[in-house]
């Protein structure tokens, strides 16, 4: 069973020296994005230069070093689901040596009088993929170890903000109304695809996760609702709070 996956064993048959040479120890804190549209404006609007990659079949992605304001934050693009965001940041931890990483992303709202207008800080994520089986004992949800941290500094930041569980699943074709029903009777106010297994590869590596979400459709009615994916997915004021996010967690 999936749920069996887990083993309590640090060696593997390979590692990431094979494919990515010396592990290196750089620099303190990333960012990383899902977004092409906030990718592109970052680099437009700072300063960069490319520090290493991240190699697959399906090309190329680079990660980069942003100079704001003569403060130094690695930048990326992650890969969209729990397995290839979870296998790109093993990859860029190895290759710069960063323990602390920012997140943020779109999720679906399963509760829009909860989330409408706020801010999403996970404190929970219902493990519907298979990333994380491998990288934790099983369970049905794993704990966001950051989640009181995010919370004091939404608050101080003067940002609206709403914490609650949610629903990581790597099967968004399959998020069926009996499916939504259940989580929302569990509690979880929204879902997306990356959060359990991302926390559960951190966990493992001991490297600190900072995630939050912004709720784009509306999945908890009869039908969904798309108007604010657009929104959601790619504004760029997102970027801008987990910039303030990674400057407060470098000091931290």
């Amino acid at each position: 069973m999936i749920t069996s996956s887990y083993r309590d064993e640090w060696e593997t048959v390979f590692d990431r020296e094979i494919f990515l040479g010396e592990r290196k120890f750089l620099y303190n804190m990333a960012i990383a994005t899902f977004s092409h549209k906030i990718y592109e404006s970052v680099l437009e609007k700072y300063p960069h230069k490319e520090i290493a990659h991240l190699g697959s079949p399906n090309g190329r992605k680079p990660i980069w070093l942003l100079d704001i304001d003569g403060k130094e934050i690695v930048f990326y693009m992650s890969g969209i689901g729990a397995c290839q965001a979870g296998n790109d940041l093993i990859e860029m931890q190895w290759q710069t040596g960063i323990m602390k990483f920012v997140i943020f992303g779109s999720a679906g709202s399963l509760d829009n009088e909860v989330t409408a207008g706020k801010y999403i800080i996970p404190t929970e994520a219902y493990r519907d993929e298979g990333m994380s089986y491998h990288y934790a004992p099983p369970s049905d949800y794993i704990d966001i170890r950051s989640s009181e941290i995010l919370k004091a500094k939404f608050k101080k930041f003067g940002l609206p903000y709403v914490c609650g569980k949610v629903w990581t699943t790597d099967a968004p074709y399959r998020e069926t109304k009996s499916a939504i029903d259940e989580r929302k009777a569990d509690g979880c106010i929204a879902v997306e695809m990356e959060l359990a297994g991302v926390q559960a590869v951190c966990d493992f590596h001991g490297i600190e996760l900072y995630s939050f979400l912004v709720a784009g459709d509306v999945l908890g009615g009869e039908k969904c609702d798309c108007e604010g994916l657009t929104g959601a997915n790619h504004s760029i004021d997102n970027f801008d709070v987990a910039l303030k996010l990674a400057e407060e967690m470098e000091r931290y």
